[in-house]
């Protein structure tokens, strides 16, 4: 079958870009490493397109295929098959994912080009992106979690790319650990599931469902709720979320990677794959929307004290994945995932845009020390402000379309529904808040000392390379950071990546226009038509009224950031006095970080220490281990004791000896 063909095809793209640079490297002169890790993503996209292209030749009713290359493992009554399932929802993400890593390569030819791990770096983004296109065309739960696994072991690798930096290092432990609390509830939830169905393929899973559990069956509902926390650590969402603003410690292509293509969507996606399981346990279901729902305003409530422009944007996809947990939770399934379509074009696009700010900073991060780059970096303005207008949910830009779809669809279900509806408008007027603030600080205002310097043509360089969370003076050999700054304005790759990505933003919603073309939810429709509540219609009417009270909060949320931060920046000093608690309580993220160390870390520590003490120390090594050893040492002194070298002792002990054997045959035989 060409679907499945050209399906295996987009897999092996990156898996031979991975391999070919690896093993290659020595190999390969100046920036090859990085075309061809592009080149491998860039012809993944093509195929994904060729896939698209042959599915759409099928009706509706016959868009769904599964194909298997080998049995993966077949035992103990399990059987799984090394399988890819490929159907409207993996078309999609395989399209969003490889389209925009494509992009995000190219980006990094440039950007990463001065660094000692420019080979090193290519091999793992390839690795990276196999990864995650492994997961969303996984056929099965086994390889669902191999897909899930090796996301989670790239994410490590990049994000503690530069792995003389403690900072980095640390980051990469603690976004490993987290995910492998999820990675821990998504296999649970597999073992729940097989055990009821006998099955581990999704579709004989989905099919076997209402017939094995009843409506909110304990069973499943905790089965939904473990794929629940799987989602949560994988997408960032409250609790499991700390990790992601300590990922900003890999290079700004990376994060644009985890935020925009790969790691943080796998967690939608989860929820959308698993709908038949998540409409049968709607009680599971309503635990993620809220779930989701506080995410986006915890994290846009952190995101509007935060001074590192990264971690503002990494806060602020927190905030968006909580949108799109809580769509596809409610039902609203292609309003979600139009929404990780969308924020993935201008998510990745204000991470590069920020990339190239940094870059003309020599490597500062902190908005403070920014100011006036509008006329220094005018391409990285226009990018900037494209995707900030995006994310703040103006029109005609792409977000505007994709968020208030979701809202339009929690206030047409009612009930409860309509309170998660006003937190995501009160969401999206902090959003507003805090990306216009970011906006405002980096390109506003007089210029700072490298702004004037890039206007006269020179582009800063530090004198002192420094770690930008810390200030630590750093080197700039292999496993730091790279001594050259490279920006969009003056590197042609940055440029192009960025530009395809503003036009996307601003083009990219006409594909779902309340009234005028349903693009999305016609060519998902096949993937969710067993759920009641994707058949959900909302009046055209209805939907006009939502975008225009999003694009109104929009509106009054840049209206007020400017009076803020332009008009009358003297107020955020008023604020933070009048509001000095609150502001310290955000500044340190809700104390997320201190209560999972007062509630997991130290607890773990301590038990860890008592085990080792009484346990290991004590029964383990004291009794078990040290005291056969201690028996053979006693015996084996006797014996050196006894070894003493003079002949007339040896020949009286053997005469003893035989007298003694002599003593009992004769007792013996009487």
């Amino acid at each position: 079958m060409a679907v499945t063909t050209f399906a295996w095809l987009v897999l092996l793209c990156p898996l031979v870009g991975t391999v070919v640079i690896a093993l290659g490297y020595r190999h390969l002169p100046g920036r090859s490493a990085g075309w061809i890790g592009t080149l491998a993503i860039t012809m993944s996209f093509a195929f994904s397109v060729v896939v698209l292209v042959s599915l759409l030749s099928h009706g509706d009713h016959h868009r769904v295929f599964v194909s298997s290359l080998w049995n993966y493992d077949v035992s103990a009554g399990v059987n799984a098959k090394m399988q890819i399932l490929v159907d409207p929802l993996s078309v999609f993400m395989i399209l969003v994912v490889s389209g925009v890593s494509a992009l995000i390569h190219l980006y990094s030819v440039s950007y990463m080009w001065e660094d000692r791990g420019f080979r090193r770096y290519f091999s793992y983004l390839n690795y990276f992106v196999f990864s995650m296109l492994l997961l969303v065309l996984a056929g099965n739960f086994i390889i669902l979690i191999i897909g899930w696994a090796f996301v989670g072991a790239a994410s490590y690798l990049l994000i503690s790319f530069w792995y003389r930096r403690t900072t980095a290092t640390r980051a990469g432990l603690k976004a490993f650990l987290i995910n492998v609390v999820g990675d821990v509830g998504l296999v649970l939830a597999t073992f729940i599931l097989y055990h009821h169905t006998g099955t581990v393929g999704f579709l004989g899973t989905f099919h076997a469902v209402p017939h094995v559990f009843g409506h909110n069956s304990p069973a499943l509902v905790v089965a939904c709720l473990l794929l629940g926390v799987g989602a949560f650590a994988k997408s960032a969402q409250v609790p499991l979320h700390t990790w992601l603003p300590d990922a900003m410690e890999g290079p700004t292509p990376v994060s644009a990677l985890i935020h925009a293509a790969t790691m943080v969507t796998a967690g939608v996606y989860l929820i959308a794959r698993m709908h038949p399981l998540f409409d049968q346990a709607p009680t599971a279901a309503d635990v993620t929307a809220i779930g989701g729902c506080l995410t986006l305003l915890i994290a846009a409530t952190i995101a509007l004290v935060q001074v590192d422009i990264k971690r503002v944007i990494a806060y602020s996809t927190m905030s968006q994945i909580g949108y799109m947990i809580m769509a596809v939770s409610v039902g609203a399934y292609s309003a979600g995932l139009f929404h990780l379509m969308t924020h993935a074009f201008f998510k990745a696009l204000l991470f590069m845009a920020a990339g190239s700010i940094i870059g003309a900073m020599a490597g500062v991060q902190s908005l403070d020390r920014m100011g006036g780059f509008r006329r220094a970096l005018p391409f990285t303005f226009a990018c900037f402000m494209i995707g900030g207008l995006a994310l703040s949910g103006m029109p005609p830009f792409s977000g505007w379309l994709s968020k208030d779809d979701i809202l339009a669809y929690l206030f047409h279900r009612g009930s409860w529904f309509v309170v998660l509806g006003v937190a995501g408008y009160v969401g999206a007027f902090l959003t507003g808040v805090y990306t216009f603030r970011m906006i405002f600080r980096a390109f506003w205002g007089e210029p700072v000392e490298e702004a004037r310097e890039l206007e006269h043509g020179h582009l800063a360089h530090a004198e002192v390379p420094r770690n930008p969370l810390t200030g630590e003076e750093e080197d700039t050999d292999v496993g730091f950071p790279g001594p050259g700054h490279f920006i969009a304005e003056r590197e042609l790759p940055m440029k192009i990546a960025m530009g395809a990505l503003a036009l996307l933003t601003v083009i990219g919603g006409v594909v779902q226009i309340p009234g005028v073309d349903d693009a999305v939810t016609r060519f998902l429709e096949p993937t969710f038509a067993d759920s009641r509540l994707a058949r959900a219609h909302i009046a055209t009417g209805t939907s006009w009224l939502g975008l225009v009270i999003g694009a109104l909060i929009a509106g009054g949320a840049i209206a007020t950031a400017y009076r803020i931060w332009v008009r009358e920046p003297t107020i955020t000093t008023v604020l933070r006095n009048r509001f000095a608690a609150l502001y310290t309580f955000l500044s340190n993220k809700w104390y997320f970080d201190e209560l999972i160390d007062t509630l997991v870390v130290r607890p773990v520590l301590w038990l860890g220490g008592l085990v080792s003490t009484m346990l290991e120390r004590t029964v383990i090594s004291g009794l078990i281990t040290d005291g056969p050893v201690a028996v053979v040492r006693a015996g084996s002194a006797a014996v050196r004791r006894s070894e003493t070298g003079f002949v007339r002792y040896y020949a009286a002990a053997m005469v003893i000896c035989m007298f003694g054997v002599a003593l009992y045959f004769l007792v013996s035989s009487s």
